[in-house]
């Protein structure tokens, strides 16, 4: 392992995309003098879910709640609050799928009283299939249930289809609802350092974070929740490990011909798993779904420059036609849904269920982002705890990104809560342990399994198509083992 930064080493933004470490003076902070630090037992770094959610259970918590708490993000989140009244006809293309166990902990600290419910699509089922031998398993609790007894505590539902607007928005309600948060929004972080005695308390390895509104926080515990590229995580000398898929994730919504087999109360996702990557279409409500295409970055950019009416027919494709129909509709520069429309006629879906079919594209919703996969050596250092994309990035395949944040969160606010009731220091590495120890693991296997599955199914010919394909069939057909993953993706043990 390479030796780390020493805790604490200054950091400035030299710009938006270039993070330049210093080696400087620290500032002395004197009480009394006016640049004397705001001092806090808790700085949050980053306003996404991850973040959002820590605070409100902090909050919400009897034990916890009387903690002095700080959120700095650089984007003005209030901008970007979902507006109450907005029409169902349209939907942000950033969707997530939120397991039961992300759903209850969100209850549990009262958030979810505060989404708009009009806009969240629970679904039933999952269809997933290999697109080269068609080889299928589909997910859903009746079946599972079919084969032992039934667990009335199990859910019925696989996921949520939430808009991170959505989830952003009904955390800040709550936040308000709660208060006793410094919100400092809008505003960015300049440097983080390691602050240094004052005349009233010794403040020394206490991080201190210098804001561009001209204030300095002191925080008894530094928590990053500030993306993949976290300044937390490199303030804290953390390594973060892992590699480029050199894919892209395609996202658009898309309006389909009907509601979608099974029914309105029904629901189901599908994801088909090509060569050069899954596409999955899940469905928002009406008879509207959100599509997540990963394929590579020349796929990605054709698929982006085609009409809405092409564009429309690649997805059609993507869950209908032959991977050799696919690889050549791919160099077409137009005249896709003509060409579409012809190869259909000639292929047979056997009766499998596949998706609705997509009859348009909302404008302007179609984008594309790579794909990463990175780990954090530990989530842990002297006052530092990072949780959510600061600590972990993972392939969207399984959709678990959102929900491993989510998870963090509880686990950071259960940690914080079992150190304040027996009297440890919140920021102390011995404090923090549990919470490292709880989720590293966990995450790490999660992690694990993407990548695998990723690169099991990139995989186009040869004797490991017909092995996965005998192991995908053999899944379907065994209820327990079946059962057993259903409750690992829904966030169950």
């Amino acid at each position: 392992m390479p030796p780390r930064l020493p805790l604490g080493a200054p950091w400035t933004l030299s710009s938006p995309a270039i993070l330049r470490l210093q080696l400087r003076p620290q500032r002395r902070f004197a009480s009394s003098s006016a640049d004397a630090p705001d001092v806090y037992d808790v700085v949050c770094v980053g306003g996404g879910p991850a973040g959002l959610s820590l605070l409100a259970g902090l909050k919400a918590s009897p034990v916890t709640c009387g903690l002095r708490v700080a959120l700095i993000e650089g984007q003005d989140v209030h901008k970007n609050r979902l507006p109450r009244d907005a029409s169902l006809d349209s939907f942000s293309n950033r969707c997530s799928s939120l397991t039961p166990a992300s759903v209850k902990n969100l209850q549990e600290i009262g958030a979810w009283q505060h989404v708009n419910t009009a806009r969240v699509q629970p679904y039933q089922e999952m269809q997933v299939w290999d697109g080269v031998t068609d080889a299928r398993i589909s997910f859903d609790w009746g079946t599972a249930r079919s084969f032992g007894p039934r667990n009335p505590a199990q859910p019925t539902t696989i996921a949520y289809m939430i808009e991170n607007i959505n989830t952003t928005s009904m955390l800040l309600s709550r936040l308000e609802e709660l208060g006793g948060v410094d919100m400092m929004t809008g505003t960015k972080v300049r440097s983080i350092e390691l602050g240094t005695d004052t005349d009233d308390m010794d403040l020394s390895l206490w991080p201190m974070v210098s804001l561009s509104n001209g204030k300095t926080l002191a925080a008894r515990l530094l928590v990053g929740a500030d993306g993949a590229n976290s300044p937390v995580r490199t303030f804290a000398g953390i390594e973060a490990r892992g590699f480029d898929y050199n894919r892209h994730g395609v996202v658009a919504s898309l309006k389909l011909e009907g509601e979608g087999w099974g029914g309105p109360e029904h629901k189901i996702a599908y994801q088909r798993f090509l060569p050069t990557g899954p596409i999955a279409m899940l469905p928002l409500p009406g008879n509207l779904s959100t599509l997540v295409w990963s394929t590579t970055p020349e796929r990605a950019a054709k698929l982006k420059s085609l009409s809405q009416s092409d564009f429309v027919a690649m997805v059609n494709a993507g869950f209908r036609l032959s991977t050799t129909d696919l690889e050549y509709l791919h160099t077409l520069n137009e005249g896709q849904a003509e060409e579409v429309s012809w190869r259909e006629k000639h292929t047979s879906v056997n009766g499998q269920a596949i998706p609705m079919r997509v009859c348009d594209v909302q404008a302007g919703t179609v984008a594309s982002f790579p794909l990463r996969m990175r780990h954090a050596d530990t989530y842990t250092g002297e006052r530092v705890a990072l949780v959510g994309d600061a600590a972990h990035t993972i392939h969207p395949l399984a959709g678990q990104g959102l929900n491993q944040g989510q998870g963090d969160a509880a686990a950071l606010v259960r940690t914080i809560s079992h150190a304040v009731q027996t009297g440890q220091d919140i920021g102390s590495t011995l404090a923090l342990e549990s919470y490292n120890s709880e989720r590293y693991a966990e995450n790490n296997a999660m992690l694990g399994v993407c990548d695998k599955l990723h690169r099991l199914y990139s995989v186009g010919s040869g004797p490991i198509v017909g092995l996965r394909s005998l192991g995908l069939r053999a899944v379907d057909a065994m209820g327990p083992l079946k059962t057993f993953f259903m409750s690992r993706a829904a966030g169950g043990s």
